[in-house]
């Protein structure tokens, strides 16, 4: 199971949510560039970057961010919040970005997803799943649509989707764990597909119990930054 520290940026910062509330937003570095290189110099391979500002406003916007952590590091960024164009992930492709999450794009202009999906390579693309009770939220948590996470998946495994990160809202900040169920529910109906579990991750017992259900991968945030798991801890899982 690949381990991916997260950062969120907000005008520039590292900064949490807390239920995906940018109301409940709380700054704890100035510079997330030092943050990137310190995951690195912890052994750390992999990367969850994260615009919040782009979220919001639906296109990217920290991009001097996002190039300085490809300049200065060699992990491996899968990057989300805001893209909306071919020329977004043709940029961030270049600038060596892994992996591109899309989110809202997928939801509410699923044709285009497709269109972006068979351009470039479905191995590109990850679909950024949010939910509050199974059900999918929009452009950065402020908007709840009625789709279902299933049929979401579903409609893109048809273009050969791959990979799918799935934000549980409810845990997403709380320190309390993750919704296993949901991940267990999820690999019951679709197998074969890399499913990344995000939200609630508190402890190193809650990694090797998302391990034991056999996700691909595991997005840590707030338990690294308020030292409930050290980043020493995250390479023996």
């Amino acid at each position: 199971m690949k381990i991916i520290p997260a950062i969120d940026i907000i005008g520039g910062k590292c900064v949490r949510l807390t239920q995906g509330d940018y109301g409940k937003m709380k700054v704890y570095r100035e510079n997330p560039v030092e943050v990137a290189k310190e995951f690195e110099e912890a052994d750390l391979e992999y990367l969850h970057l994260v615009d919040l500002d782009g979220a919001k406003k639906g296109r990217v916007v920290n991009w001097k961010v996002i190039e300085s952590i490809q300049a200065e590091t060699a992990l491996k960024v899968d990057f989300g919040g805001g893209v909306k164009t071919e020329q977004e992930v043709e940029t961030l492709l270049d600038l060596g970005i892994e992996q591109i999450n899309i989110g809202s794009l997928a939801v509410k202009e699923p044709d285009r997803f497709s269109e972006l999906i068979k351009q470039f390579g479905s191995e590109n693309f990850i679909l950024s799943a949010d939910v509050k009770s199974e059900k999918i939220q929009l452009t950065g948590w402020t908007e709840t649509s009625t789709q279902i996470i299933y049929d979401l998946v579903g409609r893109f495994k048809k273009d050969g989707l791959q990979y799918v990160t799935c934000t549980d809202i409810d845990t997403d900040g709380m320190m309390q764990g993750p919704n296993f169920g949901l991940y267990k529910k999820l690999k019951k109906r679709f197998p074969d597909l890399n499913i990344i579990a995000s939200g609630g991750i508190s402890s190193v017992s809650d990694l090797e119990e998302l391990k034991y259900i056999k996700v691909y991968g595991a997005i840590v945030g707030k338990a690294i930054y308020e030292h409930k798991i050290k980043l020493t801890d995250l390479k023996n899982i």
